[in-house]
């Protein structure tokens, strides 16, 4: 072994870690050092409030300081219920600068859902909005939590009910001072719940390190500016919206219109109004952008830089919106939660040339395409997609087991097929897992394959995604009945809804005589997919 290199002339050595105030950068110092660097300028727009980065700052602070009153400490797991609004992104920085571990909870889960994630979480608090009060609790009382010790909090206009602290009590009062809590590069910060391509979500974790390199990589291959206006439609549970445009935002000072959904509409008066340069949608969004009857009488002048994700945008689409919008310039980020999550980018002039393709490694990201020993794959050849990057997640909370196998022989394991061309662009081929992506959310075929089967006439059944011009993907189920059994499509459907989130239900159920299989018994998903294609336009 060779000699330590030796101290260079006249500097002591000294050694500090991650929490040293000296060289410390977790997620909670971004929005202190933008706020100090620039506190008048605009970071959050809400509802026709405007606030500053000083006053995002300050009330941040307020509500830190609140919930650590209330025993929040590092490593509490809170969870939060929400839909987009200016609460929830206090909420997150305010439990980031505890050191605190947000868990944000996809508001379209029903109650038995959110009861799994507060139970495998170990939430010790919880900050729901007053719409989806009656879900959570429900879900407090499943996870048996219904008496739930820690942080209560309680978003909305009208008073907070019997147990529960009011959102606006807490930023309106107490010291706006840094909590000065030292929190590590490392330490988890947040714990976010993959939609999975297992009968149940695992917990990503998420530290300050993964996440701030990831927003480097944002920043610099999405051409992200300090003086963008960012419209955000796209719910902020989702890490694409939070971790890929919202907080590499606050990172540069950039300046944030918040609305709190997806509304074709909304988006074209607020893009217009507020003179916005920039929009993230997955594609099902666009296209119904584009089929807005009044589509051409907004002011759009503005709006120059477009982003995508989730799904291939259509070639026809693309070509649309090069027509309709020729001043935007449109990128594709892939990647997964695992990720923080960014991958891959294609950017604005390989969009036509490279149609469909998922771009090029991001800066900080070493991509490979390998088979099933995790030997890199000539370029042309068909196989598993797998990454390097300081972007990568600790792991999965509490599984050891998934975790050892997603960082097999030191790669990350997306669970996606890819093949790579001669120039090193990646298009994806399939889903190595069964996931379906449809309307740009995640959904697990075997989750809802077990939801089918509890129906007393199902023999059998698979789901996969077949496609669909609006929703990319439509969520496709293919049954055999039993013998005997007269259960319609219909039916089937119904009995679906009643115990899956809205977007996870099918949108179409064909009954069949049998599934197709391989040799060994396994159920030949891509043969169905082919063999039901053109029927996502029925559903």
């Amino acid at each position: 072994m060779p000699d330590p290199m030796p101290p260079t002339p006249g500097v002591a050595p000294v050694l500090v870690d991650d929490r040293s105030p000296v060289r410390r950068h977790a997620l909670g110092d971004v929005l202190t050092r933008t706020a100090a660097r620039a506190p008048d300028r605009t970071a959050i727009v809400w509802q026709g409030r405007r606030e500053t980065y000083g006053e995002y700052n300050a009330v941040v602070n307020r509500v830190a300081h609140a919930v650590a009153e209330r025993g929040v400490r590092q490593g509490t797991r809170v969870a939060v219920l929400s839909h987009n609004c200016r609460e929830f992104l206090i909420a997150y920085f305010a439990l980031a600068k505890l050191g605190a571990i947000s868990v944000p909870i996809n508001f379209m889960l029903g109650a038995e859902e959110v009861a799994f994630i507060l139970r495998h979480s170990g939430a010790e608090g919880m900050i729901v909005e007053a719409e989806l009060g009656a879900v959570a609790t429900e879900a407090l009382h499943q996870a048996g939590r219904a008496e739930l010790p820690g942080l209560r909090g309680w978003i909305g206009p009208a008073a907070a009910p019997s147990g529960w602290d009011a959102f606006g009590d807490w930023e309106s009062n107490g010291d706006d001072g840094e909590p000065g809590v030292a929190v590590g590069d490392d330490d988890p910060v947040q714990l976010m719940y993959t939609s999975g391509t297992e009968a149940r979500p695992k917990g990503v974790v998420l530290s300050s390190r993964s996440l701030l390199w990831q927003y480097a990589a944002c920043i610099i291959d999405g051409e992200m500016a300090p003086d963008d206006v960012e419209v955000h439609a796209l719910p902020f549970y989702h890490c694409a919206a939070l971790h890929v445009f919202f907080s590499p935002n606050v990172y540069l000072g950039a300046a944030n219109v918040v609305l709190p959904r997806p509304d074709p509409g909304m988006i074209l008066r607020t893009i217009e109004s507020e003179r916005a340069n920039r929009l993230f949608c997955p594609p099902t969004v666009w296209i119904s952008l584009l089929r807005q009857p009044d589509l051409e009488r907004y002011d759009l002048s503005s709006l120059t830089k477009g982003y995508y994700g989730a799904a291939p945008m259509p070639v026809e689409i693309l070509h649309e919106l090069a027509k309709r919008l020729p001043q935007v310039r449109l990128w594709n980020f892939y990647g997964q939660t695992e990720m923080a999550p960014l991958a891959t980018v294609l950017r604005p002039h390989e969009q036509l040339p490279r149609a469909g393709s998922a771009g090029i490694a991001c800066l900080n990201v070493e991509t490979r395409v390998v088979d099933e020993e995790d030997r890199t794959l000539p370029r042309g050849e068909v196989g598993e997609i797998v990454h390097r990057s300081p972007h990568a997640t600790l792991g999965y909370w509490n599984d050891e087991e998934k975790t050892a196998e997603l960082f097999r022989n030191g790669w990350l394991h997306t669970g996606d097929l890819g093949v790579m061309d001669a120039d090193g662009y990646l298009t994806i081929v399939d889903r190595k897992k069964d996931m379906i992506k449809t309307g740009g959310e995640n959904v697990s075929s075997r989750e809802v394959e077990e939801v089918i089967f509890q129906h007393p006439d199902v023999a059998e059944v698979a789901v996969f995604g077949v496609p669909h011009e609006h929703w990319i993907e439509a969520v496709t189920a293919a049954v055999v009945l039993r013998p005997g059994a007269v259960a319609t499509p219909a039916e089937l459907i119904a009995h679906a809804r009643g115990k899956l989130a809205g977007y996870k239900v099918p949108k179409l159920v064909v009954i069949v005589h049998d599934l197709p299989r391989n040799p060994s018994g396994k159920i030949l998903k891509r043969t169905l997919r082919e063999q039901f294609a053109k029927d996502g336009s029925r559903s």
